[in-house]
């Protein structure tokens, strides 16, 4: 009897993994087509079959990415917009979890739920005072207006209330204050290392969407010299003078999302660490 239960469970086993490499495989098909289509030229990449090897047209393709827009400039100004925004959101989003997650005050359980409502709203719904806005505080063709609006999000915070309310028992602060630790103390000595499964994943999902904002930036940014690189990639696309170059812009695209797949790569681990931490728990 248990020899012909274990045969069934080993089919299980083989079929669930055969899905998941499937599914695996499926993922990295388009990166690894993207990276080989990067080092052909134009005519390589408009035949069929396309090429599934790598070609001999990677340098040429850098090159004519140079000379079309401001690449590495505007990489920089991606990662400067990105990193800060990151941080200011782990900061004050854990700070916003942990005070609706540990602390009573007047007015917790509706503030909650207004910043959950917010979350309901199309961002988009709210485009024209946010950008009202960043012309009265004159942020127009200014980093500012990508980052201060975005120090904290509802997500965010909602996020953190989570995580620090399911796995951060309320005891450890109690023990804290009997032991005469401040509340800045106990918030960044002991609770804040507590969150780090929570704030890797926050802060590669907020470090993504940052990298890839396109309508923001293209609203905002004005000058060559500011712009992100979505909206320097975006630039290859109408260009009259050099026509359309498929090389260029598909080696522009791989530059531009290797930086996010490696971050992902080395952070894997506590980012999934921090989706699953706290999911039994209601």
């Amino acid at each position: 009897m248990s020899r012909k239960r274990a045969i069934p469970d080993v089919l299980q086993s083989i079929l669930l993994y055969g899905i998941l490499v499937t599914i695996g495989i499926l993922m990295i098909v388009p990166f690894y087509w993207m990276f080989i289509l990067a080092t052909h030229a134009t005519p390589d990449i408009s035949q069929f079959p396309p090429p599934i090897s790598p070609g001999k047209n990677i340098v040429a393709n850098y090159n004519n990415l140079l000379a079309a827009i401001p690449f590495w400039r505007s990489f920089f100004n991606s990662v400067y917009v990105s990193s800060i925004q990151t941080v200011c959101v782990i900061l004050f989003c854990s700070l916003g979890g942990y005070a609706f997650a540990m602390y009573r005050f007047p007015g917790r359980d509706f503030l909650f739920k207004f910043l959950l409502i917010t979350m309901m709203v199309p961002w988009m719904a709210g485009i024209i005072p946010w950008f009202i806005l960043m012309k009265w505080f004159g942020w127009i063709d200014n980093f500012n207006a990508l980052i201060i609006p975005h120090i904290a999000t509802a997500f965010g915070i909602f996020w953190m209330r989570q995580y620090t309310q399911n796995n951060i028992p309320k005891e450890l602060m109690d023990a804290a204050i009997i032991d005469g630790c401040s509340e800045w103390l106990i918030f960044f000595r002991i609770i804040f290392p507590l969150l780090k499964p929570a704030t890797s994943a926050l802060a590669i999902m907020t470090f993504v969407n940052s990298w890839n904002n396109f309508m923001q930036p293209l609203i905002i940014l004005k000058s060559d010299a500011r712009l992100t690189l979505p909206l320097a990639l975006n630039k290859l696309y109408g260009d009259p003078t050099r026509g359309f170059d498929a090389g260029a812009l598909i080696m522009g695209t791989a530059m531009a999302v290797l930086p996010v797949l490696i971050i992902f790569l080395l952070a894997a681990k506590k980012f999934m660490a921090g989706l699953t931490a706290g999911a039994v728990k209601g």
